[in-house]
């Protein structure tokens, strides 16, 4: 039942983005959210249902207090199906990753040239990087078990720690521009900014992210003492590492390289020559992506029983995602429709003459950071300010408005306790959330000062 209804919302959002000016389709979109909306209540607990209820509670009584028709309790509905959509679509692009058994030419390079424990710790991170561009959180497991066999040959002395750094701050850093990740598509949609115009600047802070983590774990005399006890282990271990090497092809990697570079190409393109939203783009060519990908490979034939089993197991499974995100989409549009959202922007507006333009720009990136530690996805805080920055901040700087905006989510996807990222990475590891927090606190601090830094000298230019 909860499936099928689902689905049907999905595929409502589909086909009226075809047709945006049919208001039938966009009711039908309305209602169906409403009663995914409804259904999932018997579901959701904890912080999902707690934020839930006060979204919609909020929204309804700023309706009652704006004197909305009745009509407006129902249409209301359905302004962050985009995202839920993207939830519900992107794990298919790992079913050609998986096929392709991809991880297996990771162990294999891991065998043939890694020569220490600081090549190894960059190795994951950038093979997490690569899995998380196409992934999303996919990416967290399928780079834990192609690395974790081969940490215990190499002289680490916390591996639970060394795999959760490496694996979650390679994993963060494509969430800056990843066309396949909901918050960039939903940061794109909130401020109307292209795509194709904002892309070179969050590759440079995206690569500027990853080279800051891989300097600073790179300690060249204690890597040298490592290097030495790494050799001594590696003799009493070579006769178990000679087999695999004879396998594997390596430079089956580039596969995933060619198909990033290929996926944002086309998003690019499409962005640039039809007028549908981003987030739509992305969800539309998800499948007819990865069914390519897998033919390419010799595996056109189990896609289509993978995507229908993703079908019949994951999408039940996003009770959380529907209820929060298009309950959070309902308190936004009533929001806008109470005329509740002038107050906001007037406090914005006021904060922003008070502290000038670039402190706020250095304290737009901390709002998302700081709503993660009490459960709130990055995205639904960032589009709950969105309509307060549609003043002359975003018409003077959308680029900068829109680098701080995602360069904040970055954190919050890093140390948010409660978020997927290190709840996923904890099952996992088994370990406390909050202890993979801890452990990504320094980077976090780096990073976040990398942010400021590059935020400013972009404001500047």
């Amino acid at each position: 039942m909860i499936r099928f209804l689902y689905l049907l919302a999905i595929l409502s959002y589909m086909i009226s983005s075809f047709f945006p000016k049919q208001p039938v389709l966009q009711m039908t979109v309305s209602i169906l959210s409403m009663l995914a909306v409804l259904v999932s209540l018997r579901y959701v607990k904890g912080l999902a249902l707690t934020f839930g209820l006060f979204f919609l509670i909020g929204g309804s009584a700023m309706l009652l207090w704006g004197g909305s028709a009745p009509i407006h309790f129902i249409s209301s509905f359905g302004e962050m199906i985009q995202m839920v959509t993207l939830f519900a679509l992107i794990p298919i692009l790992s079913l050609p990753i998986r096929f392709g058994k991809y991880a297996d030419e990771v162990h294999s390079i891991i065998r043939k040239r890694v020569k220490s424990t600081t090549q190894l710790y960059m190795l994951t991170s950038a093979v997490s990087y690569f899995f998380s561009s196409f992934m999303n959180l996919a990416a967290l497991p399928m780079t834990y078990y192609s690395i974790s066999s081969s940490v215990k040959e190499y002289p680490i002395d916390n591996k639970k720690r060394y795999l959760s750094r490496a694996i979650t701050h390679g994993y963060a850093m494509p969430l800056l521009w990843s066309p396949v990740t909901p918050i960039v598509g939903t940061v794109l949609y909130l401020t109307g900014t292209a795509y194709s115009k904002i892309l070179p600047f969050l590759l440079v802070m995206s690569i500027g992210g990853l080279l800051l983590d891989w300097v600073s774990i790179s300690r060249p005399l204690q890597l040298f003492r490592r290097r030495l006890q790494w050799k001594s282990a590696k003799k009493e271990t070579a006769a178990s590492t000679l087999a695999p090497l004879a396998g594997g092809r390596p430079a089956r990697l580039f596969h995933i390289l060619a198909a990033i570079i290929l996926l944002n190409a086309l998003i690019t393109l499409l962005d640039h020559f039809f007028s549908f939203s981003f987030l739509f783009l992305v969800s539309l060519i998800v499948i007819p992506f990865a069914f390519l990908w897998c033919i390419l490979i010799g595996q056109g034939k189990p896609f289509f029983p993978g995507v229908v089993r993703h079908f019949q197991t994951y999408i039940p499974k996003m009770q959380n995602q529907f209820f929060i995100f298009l309950s959070a989409g309902f308190f936004i549009t009533a929001l806008n429709v109470s005329g509740a959202d002038t107050i906001v922007t007037h406090w914005v507006n006021t904060l922003i003459q008070f502290s000038g333009i670039r402190i706020f720009l250095i304290l737009l990136p901390l709002i998302p950071f700081a709503l993660a530690f009490i459960g709130l996805h990055p995205a639904v805080g960032l589009a709950l300010i969105s309509a307060a920055l549609h003043s002359d901040i975003l018409n003077k700087s959308p680029i900068v408005v829109t680098v701080a905006m995602l360069g904040g989510a970055i954190p919050a996807f890093l140390m948010g306790p409660y978020n997927a990222t290190l709840g996923m990475m904890s099952s996992i590891i088994n370990e406390k959330p909050i202890k993979l927090s801890n452990w990504n606190f320094p980077f976090t601090c780096l990073y976040l000062v990398l942010l400021t830094l590059f935020v400013q000298l972009l404001y500047l230019i």
